[in-house]
């Protein structure tokens, strides 16, 4: 059955080939530091170039896997439901720039709060009832709030008082939720902020 829980990241580790000569050549002029140089995980192991054993290529931001190697547990699993995650730069890096050894988030702004982050969650997965097979999607985008966002009873809103979404992590809002089961009809949107359901726009 579903998991209604969002997988929020275990953020550590890897990549893929993709732009690397173009990214590298644009970080070394920033003084920033790409996986090539040497970047490591939250474990303090180094990042190596490609899909890790759970799923995660931090070169291409994503992680394409078994839902729960999400958090990188010390034996993958190979079954399962499945996960995809999507995040831009401001979610965590593929460079370092802030003179550690580690990925960045929220480069540039104290917390994620205004920094424009946002990830995407793809849940796929079968559950077994009365004897059937039944199949299930859920799909969520989320947001770091705007800067001058307000927080107000649990959820965020624009300076002007529209509703952004629900919160979620303390400093994101979610802005659209997708659910489709085949045992329970459910199909289609369950939320879509107000205020669009947009990626770029924060």
């Amino acid at each position: 059955m579903k998991k209604l829980f969002v997988a929020f990241l275990a953020l550590a580790v890897l990549a893929v080939l993709v732009g690397i000569t173009t990214h590298d050549a644009a970080a070394q002029k920033k003084g920033c530091l790409t996986i090539q140089n040497g970047l490591k995980d939250s474990k303090g192991n180094l990042i190596q170039l490609g899909y890790d054993i759970w799923g995660y290529n931090y070169q291409a931001h994503m992680f394409n896997g078994f839902y729960d190697n999400y958090s990188r547990p010390d034996t993958p699993v190979y079954s399962g439901d499945t996960l995809e995650m999507k995040w831009n730069d401001a979610w965590l890096s593929n460079q370092s720039c802030d003179g550690d050894q580690f990925l960045d988030r929220h480069y540039g702004y104290p917390t994620y709060i205004g920094s424009g982050a946002w990830l995407t969650n793809h849940q796929k997965g079968e559950y077994e009832e009365n004897g059937k097979v039944y199949k299930w999607t859920y799909f969520v985008k989320i947001v770091a709030a705007p800067a001058d966002a307000i927080l107000d009873g649990g959820v965020w809103r624009t300076a002007d008082g529209f509703e952004i979404g629900p919160a979620i992590w303390g400093a994101f809002a979610i802005i659209q939720e997708v659910y489709n089961d085949t045992g329970t009809g459910d199909h289609g949107l369950l939320y879509k902020s107000p205020v669009g359901p947009g990626l770029g726009k924060w």
